[in-house]
């Protein structure tokens, strides 16, 4: 058995027709009437009737308006149309959100790197508080004097118990910075060849992480050495607990 210590256990257009009402047909029997006997008195009285009958012609125009109400129907019917071709466009993003799964048991050769070092104890009970407090240390020092950090902050774990472990805290830098407390020193990173591991979430669910690389170790029939790595991919210092990205590295034997 491969000798890891598990963490403590703890998720978008009408058209209007008019029509003349045709003039009335003035009647000739006016010009008549002077010239004809009495007799010819009944004619302006037949004149009378037709005058009636003009009047229904209006009535017959009305109806073919109504008619032509349906054609700017048409147009509106159009309009939506060019909507739907719109409602196209945010469909492409869903095809961006897709990530392929992290790699799991993944072989990497670690190269070493300067780093400023500060030596450290945790209970598991505090562990995550003590490993960033030894952060902050480091960062005060590097910002007091103007260096900045050439990578990810990392943790070297060299032992572990049930109540505890011993680690290192270390920061890759260019250049060494001086003024080092009795806890701090330059030294190098681990290198040779590991296993990649990627844990997302929270410190207090490492468990879990440490469970399966435990598992897949026994299961490849693998042997690790007594120590592992983890790079803190996002800053721990800014980011929050539950939205950590680790890598964990497995040196093999």
């Amino acid at each position: 058995m491969n000798r890891i210590s598990p963490f403590r256990s703890a998720m978008v257009a009408m058209v209007a027709i008019t029509l003349g009402g045709g003039a009335l047909a003035q009647s000739p029997a006016p010009s008549a009437s002077p010239s004809a006997s009495p007799s010819a008195a009944p004619a302006p009285a037949a004149s009378a009737s037709p005058a009636p009958a003009a009047a229904p012609a209006p009535a017959a125009s009305a109806t073919p308006a109504p008619g032509a109400i349906p054609a700017p129907v048409a147009s509106p019917s159009v309009a939506p149309s060019p909507p739907p071709a719109a409602a196209q466009t945010p469909a492409a993003p869903p095809a961006a959100t897709v990530q392929t799964a992290d790699p799991f048991g993944e072989a990497f050769t670690l190269e070493p790197k300067k780093v400023v070092v500060m030596k450290g104890t945790a209970n598991w009970d505090a562990a995550f508080d003590t490993l960033v407090d030894s952060f902050k240390a480091l960062t005060a020092l590097l910002d007091k004097q103007g260096i900045k950090a050439s990578g990810n902050s990392m943790i070297v774990y060299t032992s572990t118990d049930d109540t505890g472990f011993t680690f290192l805290a270390e920061i890759p830098v260019d250049q060494e910075p001086k003024n080092l407390t009795k806890d701090m020193s330059i030294g190098k990173s681990p290198e040779g060849k590991a296993l990649k591991f990627v844990h997302r979430g929270s410190y207090d669910n490492m468990d879990n992480t440490y469970e399966a690389i435990t598992n897949h170790l026994d299961d490849k029939k693998l042997e690790a050495k007594d120590t592992f790595i983890e790079e803190y991919i996002t800053d721990p210092l800014k980011t929050a607990e539950d939205k950590l990205v680790i890598n964990v590295y497995v040196p093999l034997k």
